[in-house]
């Protein structure tokens, strides 16, 4: 294999070019015979400045090739001897040598990553100048300055063409920067190579390679920890813990993915943070799998972030050429193909076939895989996720008894019994003014008994149980993050703050003198803090008047049809109102957060954070917030704002003076709060998660294949030609990050953890959506995103704080979701202080007042009295408060005082208890496991050994050496020594020392 050359040895095309700043020419500069759209590796040299074609830069070069091959290399080899050549050479796919794009043209060298770019070009012009023959170069007729030059280079290429378009100064300035970009990635050690002569028209694509010495370099500078020579017995369990280990094994065998990286692992190497002058430690027999392409792609990215073109207005990097479009994409290539009938194995069709297909969602995920494919951020969520969908397992159980509890019990419950009671006789007062009319409690009688399934003595335990439960999985997870860390030799990185990150937000649309240095000071970022304080409160405030507006349908609706002479509908108002709301609410929700999450993203960017970390965690933190409050805003209402400030019949609370604040039902809100709840839920889930994320990817990615196929001026048979590596990931939706990711699986933890009291049974759905959510984010890494760029890190971030947060947030939500949205309370106080026999008859009557019909204000008795067929005089009506025959007829009455106490009570009761509970968990098991502290201390020991061997054996090598120095010194003193006179050579003093001269 010849050494590639260069920017020095080689002259360019507009098509393709190989270029490497490492080397030096061995015969002065010459450079690679380029025709068409493929290039040799090393050979002849095309003539750019006169000297006649096939000038070689060594003896013995290899001959051209003939125009139509489009690679060079070991899989394909040219033959010219005679017919039966010609056909052999037909019959070989033309791009089989540089395995379809993932290999430069001399079939050699790995692509690493892919630059990107637009280019104008008439149409008629682009055929000659991509397929120029060999012949008509050599005799230079007609011949045209060549485009989009890689810098460094030679004199220009000339081809036959057509006559020159007109200048496009904005165009010009794009390939300036390209130009002079491009040159300082020579300059920094990458080989580049063009390709325009693509079947997608004006789009060009710069393929980059990165030899050895630079992926060693950058691997010590970044402190990539590599695998080293020395293997060690990983420390297995004994006794008892041994056999459950295995019989665990053997049980969860037939549900572990079929991958080598899964597999349970006795041995392990030791890693050290790379280095070339301790290049004997590592194991570089093959040097080609040593750096894999995900630390390629990794390493090459990090030489993009940090290479700039500085003769510009402003200093850019590879983020504000893309903000710029001097470049329109930059990714890494995917392996290979996924399915197919002739794809060669590889990383991504196995992760297709394991992880990403819906057959195998029973299985657990090849987290090791994950990680070794998209790096350790990816890897980190998904294990993370594949933690939160195993520990849902144990809480959904517990809310399916819950929920059968209530459903056994159902026949038992007293309150729902009396309500249901016709002999009762109650009569209620309306529910709006004037349209609506007096109505009997047991036409309420489905909601009562339907709220006895979430308001039961279980819910209360269930609410203690998940408060526990999410402190086990913050710990549980915890634990399983330090597993993953040691086993991804993460245990002693620190990230690094990515510095620049503000220049590059700067760079687009700012004065040239700010971005050289960034400092800015408060005056200059108070402007953009401002705008974000009152960005968010804007927002919020929209949320909440959203909330209203909906508050004010609900009222309007409920009046509305109670007007209907219907006696069907008038008996539902109710649950039509409450289902038409809720789904209203879920349309304003999914709109919103597409929203909240575009002006999240603005507002960070106006505040140019310094490091992108710093930018990541502030978009995180406003996208929550906004999210937080739009998705449970109508929830929380429900919980805790409807039915408490309603006044009393004859005297109600009013909105805008027309519209009466709405009632719950005579069985509590409860109820209402759990349809809320699940349609809410269910509906996020099922829309915003699924749909959208199998729906909008899919119309993107078909979209703009009819946009490419128009632009298109291919031939037909070039539409047949299989396309690219670089050519099929372009077309695939970028990567835009797992702030979404996470965002609505943190949204899920709310729903499961905050109003859990309500609704037994939200674990369950959530179980059963994530196990749907793994293989459908899965799937979408696999098939329909570019491949993200590896990113090391060894936690979840930001994130793991909100879901602390959350956590702590649910326990105070829950205990005032049992105290005052439940009649849980109520119950207890009427059992141990006014109940006659100790059970809990009569509690539906003492929970209602009584109200004179005389009493109603002007213009809000209802229009029809008798509607029920009698006239009636006295009605009633939830609430604590004096009968009209009392001396203070309607205030407050105490029962009132007595359930307010003890509702107050059981809040800092069970808020204390369950902190207390919480963080006990949180004491009792260890973040860092047993045997994982063990490990890591073994690691050191080890890496000690290793490192005192190696200086124990430098010290004796050394040692020996000067031994051999001195004994080889010895005999040529001895023989070289004169006597000195009356002295002479032999034993004595003198002899001694003329000796040893």
């Amino acid at each position: 294999a010849l050494p590639p050359f260069p920017a020095s040895c080689l002259l360019t095309s507009s098509v393709s070019t190989t270029t490497s700043a490492d080397q030096e020419c061995p015969m002065g500069p010459v450079g690679t015979e380029l025709i068409g759209s493929w290039v040799l590796g090393a050979g002849v040299s095309g003539q750019g400045s006169g000297a006649s074609v096939g000038r070689e830069c060594a003896a013995g070069g290899s001959q051209v090739a003939p125009a139509q091959q489009a690679c060079v290399g070991p899989p394909w080899v040219p033959d010219t001897g005679g017919p039966t050549g010609l056909l052999n050479s037909l019959s070989v796919d033309p791009d089989a040598g540089c395995r379809f794009g993932q290999y430069f043209r001399d079939g050699r060298r790995k692509v690493d990553y892919i630059l990107v770019y637009h280019h104008k070009r008439p149409a008629g012009a682009r055929g000659l100048t991509r397929r120029a023959p060999a012949s008509d170069t050599a005799l230079g007729t007609r011949r045209v300055k060549q485009d989009h030059p890689l810098p460094g280079q030679g004199a220009p290429v000339e081809v036959d063409a057509a006559p020159e378009p007109p200048v496009d100064y904005q165009e010009d300035d794009k390939r300036f920067r390209r130009d002079e970009y491009e040159g300082h990635l020579l300059e920094a050690g990458l080989e580049l190579e063009r390709d325009e002569d693509t079947k997608i028209h004006g789009v060009g694509f710069v393929k980059i390679h990165a030899p050895w010495s630079v992926l060693c370099r950058e691997a010590e500078f970044l402190k990539l920890k590599m695998p080293t020579k020395k293997m060690y017995r990983m420390s297995e369990t004994r006794g008892l813990l041994k056999t459950l280990s295995s019989v665990l094994q053997k049980i969860t065998d037939p549900i572990q993915p079929r991958v080598a990286e899964h597999r349970p692992q006795t041995m392990k190497r030791l890693s050290y943070p790379f280095s070339r002058e301790k290049q004997h430690l590592f194991d570089l027999s093959d040097k080609d799998s040593f750096f894999d392409s995900k630390t390629r792609s990794s390493i090459v990215y990090e030489i993009l972030k940090r290479t700039t073109c500085t003769k510009a207005k402003y200093s850019m990097g590879i983020t504000s050429l893309l903000a710029n479009g001097v470049y329109s994409a930059a990714y890494p290539l995917h392996d290979g193909d996924y399915e197919g009938d002739n794809v060669q194995p590889n990383d991504r069709k196995l992760l297709y076939e394991e992880w990403a297909s819906y057959g195998v969602f029973y299985k657990y995920q090849p987290i090791d895989l994950v990680r070794k494919y998209f790096g350790e951020k990816i890897g980190l969520y998904f294990a993370w996720l594949g933690a939160y969908t195993q520990m849902l397992i144990p809480a959904s159980v517990v809310g399916v008894i819950v929920f059968l509890y209530g459903c056994a019990t159902m026949d038992e419950n007293i309150p729902s019994m009396e309500m249901c009671d016709q002999r009762h006789n109650i009569i209620m007062c309306p529910l709006c003014d004037k349209t609506c009319s007096y109505w009997k409690m047991s036409s309420a009688c489905a909601t009562a008994r339907a709220s006895h399934l979430f308001d039961n003595p279980a819910t209360v335990f269930f609410s203690v149980f998940m408060a526990l439960w999410a402190a086990t999985f913050m710990e549980h997870w915890k634990r399983k993050q330090m597993r993953l860390n040691y086993r991804w030799d993460l245990t002693g990185f620190e990230e690094e703050e990515v510095s620049g990150w503000a220049q590059a937000q700067l760079s687009k649309g700012t004065r040239p003198e700010t971005t050289d240095k960034v400092k800015l000071t408060w005056r200059d970022r108070f402007p953009a803090y401002f705008t974000n304080l009152v960005s968010i409160v804007f927002m919020i405030a929209v949320t909440f008047a959203i909330v209203l507006g909906v508050i004010i349908y609900r009222i309007s609706t409920a009046a509305a049809l109670a007007m209907n002479s219907s006696p069907s509908v008038r008996s539902n108002i109710r649950v039509t109102v409450t289902a038409t709301a809720v789904i209203i609410n879920l349309v304003v929700i999914i709109l919103l957060d597409e929203v909240y999450g575009c002006i999240a993203r603005w507002l960070t960017t106006i505040e140019v954070p310094k490091t992108e970390k710093s930018f990541e965690e502030r978009l995180t933190f406003k996208a929550f917030l906004l999210k937080f409050v739009n998705s449970y805003t109508p929830i929380f209402y429900v919980a805790f704002f409807k039915g408490r400030f309603v006044g009393r019949p004859g005297d109600y609370v009013y909105i805008f003076r027309s519209f009466r604040m709405e009632e719950c039902a005579p069985g509590g809100c409860l109820m209402e709060l759990c349809i809320q709840l699940s349609i809410i839920m269910l509906g996020k889930q099922l829309i915003q998660n699924n749909l959208f994320e199998i729906g909008i990817p899919k119309m993107k990615k078909f979209i703009r294949y009819l946009k490419l196929r128009r632009q298109s001026t291919a031939a037909p048979e070039e539409l047949v030609k299989r396309r690219q590596r670089y050519e099929v990931d372009y077309n695939l939706e970028p990567f835009a990050g797992l702030t979404p990711e996470y965002m609505e699986m943190i949204i899920q933890f709310g729903f499961v953890t905050l109003f859990v009291a309500s609704f037994p049974l939200a674990p369950l759905f959530a179980l059963l959506n994530n196990i749907i959510e793994i293989r459908l984010d899965a799937k979408k890494f696999i098939t329909e995103l570019r491949r993200p760029v590896a990113v090391r890190a060894k936690d979840i971030g930001i994130w793991y704080n909100i879901l602390r947060g959350v956590g702590k947030l649910a326990v105070i939500i829950n205990a005032f979701v049992i105290s005052f949205t439940s009649d849980f309370i109520p119950r207890l106080v009427y059992l141990y202080m006014y109940s006659q026999n100790g059970t809990m008859h009569g509690f539906v009557n003492h929970t209602l007042s009584f109200f004179n019909v005389s009493d109603f204000q002007n213009g809000t008795a209802p229009n029809d009295p008798l509607d029920l067929g009698y006239e009636v005089q006295i009605c009633r009506y939830k609430d604590y408060r004096e009968p009209p025959w009392s001396e203070h007829k309607y205030d407050v009455s105490k029962d009132f005082w007595a359930v307010l106490a003890a509702r107050l009570a059981f809040v800092i009761v069970f808020q204390n208890l369950v902190m207390f509970m919480s963080d006990f968990v949180d004491w009792v098991i260890p973040d860092i496991p047993k045997d994982i502290s063990q490990q890591i201390h073994k690691e050191k020991v080890l890496m000690v050994e290793l490192f005192m061997r190696e200086e124990q054996g430098k010290q004796q090598l050394l040692d020996t050496w000067m031994e051999k120095d001195r004994d080889s010194e010895d005999p040529c003193n001895h023989h070289s020594a004169t006597p000195r006179p009356g002295g002479g050579g032999g034993p004595g003093p003198g002899g001694d020392r003329g000796g040893m001269l």
